[in-house]
């Protein structure tokens, strides 16, 4: 995430529409997903979550804190109870004022006090939104949500197919400027998400800024259930040989539909696959571990590290390493746990990347359960890709840079990283070593690519005796 984050905009402006008020946006951004965008609902873009354990609720008892470093003492707990007697006294719609509502105010103040965009604590209601959503089950109207990096504004980060969000006409990196009339500066992604989620057959209304457009869009949308499916694939119209694989998120269910998708692609008689992770906002680690034992030699996936800089290493065994030529596709909006994937891809030399720099969220979130049913997500360590790269507001950059062409792609379909991506493997098929194409059509010296695939055969052979014991540690 750059500087700009949700916790900063109590000073920013509007997002602009060209004609329309407010500081408009420094760069234009462009829709980027393929045309199988599939997945679910409104995904939050908070990555590779790793669920805590329980523990015991906050509940005014100040039990989080057992050092004389405490924020919850007696003088804060006393300046609180002054400023909650002069709301009660002085506040000129005193009808509006929950007691629940102003508790909840003060545990997410607290975390919101740390700067960390990724760090929240949920009400018991959020929390069952956010199970839902992991799971893949929950409703809404079929759109990821992210914060654009230039505005600090929500931003739809992607779009799945056949759903209200794509019959209603939301594109990939509309701006939010509005939720039913809320101005959404200052809020959360999580806060946004919990706004446009909501009652089957209910409406919410959107007030859009996209590139391109004269004014400010309003949007109504009828919120439906959303399908849990998070995989797509076909064999491509281009060439029978070639496997299209779209991957939405990195939910509970995603690991079996792709493992069943890939099956039935290599029941086909594919021999090379691109797999798009566009759009992709991330999701949880041991997922994202599972589907790169099904890609990469065997080796780490990636591995985290705590602030007492103890690691964890989320390794492939390398029994079901992928033997048939690889694209990859990634976007700004390729985040988390799509950039692990990718990474591994990359490091291992098992595919070429192809599209544009992916989001750069290099952190890690453990969500602990409080006994009163509310929880506390807390960024709990960084991660690493297989050869060690911190790509935390950097992101994964392409071997083959290729910028989305939005206007073909609205125009009449023409998925210009996706043509790229059939060409790339074609040149293989007939005969090219991925070395050469990534020579002929790359983002940076070449030398960059041998370099990390001599670390990553290295590291394959020093770690192989401690990754059974790595393994069992994660079975535990």
């Amino acid at each position: 995430m750059e500087s700009t984050t949700p916790q900063e905009t109590n000073t920013q402006n509007a997002p602009a529409a060209p004609g329309g008020a407010g500081q408009a946006p420094k760069k234009e951004k462009k829709p980027g997903r393929g045309r199988f965008a599939l997945g679910l609902l409104v995904g939050v873009l908070c990555g590779a979550l790793v669920f805590g354990a329980l523990v015991p609720a906050l509940l005014g008892t100040g039990v989080f804190f057992s050092s004389g470093d405490s924020a919850v003492n007696s003088a804060s707990v006393t300046k609180l109870k002054q400023l909650e007697s002069l709301i009660q006294k002085y506040y000129y719609e005193p009808d509006t004022v929950e007691v629940s509502t102003e508790e909840d105010g003060l545990y997410k103040g607290l975390l919101e006090s740390l700067g960390d965009p990724y760090s929240e604590y949920y009400t018991a209601d959020e929390m069952q939104q956010l199970s839902s959503s992991l799971q893949g089950v929950f409703g809404g109207i079929g759109a990821w949500i992210s914060t654009d990096k230039t505005t600090g504004y929500p931003k739809i980060a992607g779009v799945i197919d056949d759903t209200p969000a794509q019959k209603a006409g939301l594109r990939e990196d509309d701006i939010i400027y509005k939720v039913d009339g809320e101005d959404c500066a200052g809020m959360s992604t999580d806060e946004v998400v919990s706004k446009v989620r909501g009652e089957v057959g209910t409406d919410v209304t959107l007030t859009i800024a996209r590139s391109g457009e004269p004014d400010y869009l309003e949007i109504t949308i009828t919120r439906d259930t959303i399908s849990e499916q998070m995989v797509s694939s076909k064999v491509t119209d281009e060439d029978s040989r070639i496997g299209y694989l779209a991957l939405a998120e990195f939910t509970e269910v995603a690991t079996d539909q792709f493992k069943d998708a890939l099956s039935d692609l290599y029941d086909q008689g594919i021999q090379a696959l691109i797999l798009d992770l566009r759009g992709n906002p991330g999701g949880e680690v041991d997922v994202v571990t599972s589907i790169a034992n099904e890609i990469i030699p065997k080796g780490l996936v990636f591995y985290m590290e705590a602030r007492d800089g103890d690691k964890t290493e989320y390794t492939a065994d390398g029994k079901d390493e992928m033997q048939i030529p690889l694209v990859v596709l990634v976007n700004g909006n390729s985040a988390s746990a799509s950039e692990i994937l990718s990474g591994a891809i990359q490091d291992s030399g098992k595919g070429i990347i192809l599209g544009e720099q992916t989001y750069g969220k290099g952190v890690v979130q453990t969500v602990y359960n409080l006994t009163d049913g509310s929880a506390v997500k807390l960024t709990v360590a960084h991660y690493f890709t297989r050869n060690g790269n911190d790509i935390n507001k950097v992101g994964i950059t392409p071997d083959v840079k290729v910028d989305f062409d939005s206007s073909a792609y609205y125009q009449d379909g023409t998925d210009n990283q996706y043509q790229k991506a059939v060409e790339l493997l074609q040149e293989e098929l007939d005969g090219a070593s991925m070395d050469e194409v990534i020579r002929e059509n790359s983002s940076f010296d070449d030398t960059d690519r041998t370099e990390a695939s001599t670390e990553s055969s290295t590291e394959d052979a020093t770690e192989s005796a401690t990754e059974e014991t790595t393994a069992s540690q994660e079975e535990n």
